[in-house]
């Protein structure tokens, strides 16, 4: 009995090799899979009849049926290989490209206008020196108010409406605490600047909740307000690419002393006077002053060695009046009537 299913187990798995290696697609090779080596294949028919054997017997047709399986599972794969290696071949040959065609019209896009000054800016103040730098969006309340000189209950937190964290976080409102972090980590000489996404509770035709800024630090020995005069008025130059008049009016920031607000010529009419300009021929750019010592003690910067300026500016407006738009909002509809104008 036993010699019969050995030789029964053998005639099998010749004539599976056999029809393994003739499958010619894979569906064919899947079905033949069940059919010998499934639960109910052909293999496990054969088997059925070893209750009727020995059990050494038993123990010597289950090895030798289990090498059969073994032998037809590895000509399985093998098969298979194969006919996916000539699927992909006919693929190829019947999806082949004419290289010698024309290839087919496309609509060629371009960077947004506020990318483009955003990477104009950054251009410029490497050419001038200055270094990159980044830092977290959510910001501690420690880095976004209290190392820039704006302690808890201080009226300058009135100034700038807060998006808060549930962890107590804050949305940084401004890019100022970068300065901190770069002072922290490094000692003067320090020229950087930290361009990125802020946040604020403001929306209309001129405040988005969410803006760009662009804000700039110098720190060394004997950096005084003609520095920032310079930097500011070569940025602008470059910026609104013309020769601009600047003024510098007295204002308030907690982490400047002196603190001014900076004035350019109005760009749509020279300075004679217009609509926008309420007819001064002026337009606010961005806010400067010189680094609070308050502010170099929470970095352990000695404010009698050092000195420095520090600026920023919002991105939106200066792309708003160096192409002239006149509403916030159309930054972030992606009409592409308006687009295609940049």
């Amino acid at each position: 009995m036993a010699h019969e299913l050995i030789e029964k187990i053998t005639e099998f798995e010749n004539l599976s090799s056999k029809a393994i290696q003739n499958s010619s697609t894979l569906a064919d090779l899947q079905d033949l899979r069940v059919k010998f080596l499934g639960k109910k294949g052909e293999l496990t028919q054969i088997l059925k009849t070893l209750g009727k054997l020995s059990p050494d017997e038993r123990k010597e047709i289950g090895a030798f049926a289990n090498q059969t399986k073994d032998k037809l599972s590895g000509i399985f794969d093998s098969q298979e290989i194969e006919l996916k290696k000539a699927e992909v071949n006919r693929l190829i040959a019947s999806q082949k490209q004419d290289v010698t065609l024309n290839a087919y019209p496309y609509a060629q896009g371009s960077k947004h206008p506020l990318i483009q000054v955003y990477d104009l800016s950054v251009k410029i103040f490497r050419e001038l020196g200055f270094d990159i730098a980044e830092g977290p969006e959510i910001e501690t309340d420690y880095y976004n108010f209290e190392a820039l000189n704006i302690p808890a209950n201080h009226p300058a937190r009135d100034m700038q409406d807060t998006f808060y964290t549930a962890e107590g976080g804050v949305l940084r409102t401004h890019t100022s605490p970068v300065q901190i972090h770069v002072m922290e980590e490094q000692k003067p000489p320090i020229a950087m600047v930290a361009p990125g996404v802020v946040y604020r509770c403001d929306s209309d035709q001129t405040h988005t909740p969410m803006f760009h800024q662009i804000e700039a630090l110098l720190v060394d020995k004997g950096i005084h307000f003609g520095h920032l005069k310079a930097v500011v008025q070569e940025f602008l130059r470059l910026v609104f690419e013309r020769d601009l008049q600047t003024r510098f009016r007295p204002s308030f920031f907690p982490f400047t002393e002196p603190s001014a607000e900076v004035d350019m010529t109005c760009v749509f009419c020279n300075g004679d006077g217009c609509r926008v300009c309420k007819k001064t021929g002026w337009l606010e750019i961005m806010g400067c002053g010189m680094v609070d010592p308050a502010v170099f003690k929470h970095v352990n910067i000695d404010s009698e060695v050092y000195s420095g300026f520090a600026f920023g500016a919002g991105l939106e407006r200066i792309t708003m009046l160096k192409y002239g738009i006149n509403d916030l909002r159309l930054f972030f509809e992606n009409d592409v009537r308006f687009l295609n104008q940049f």
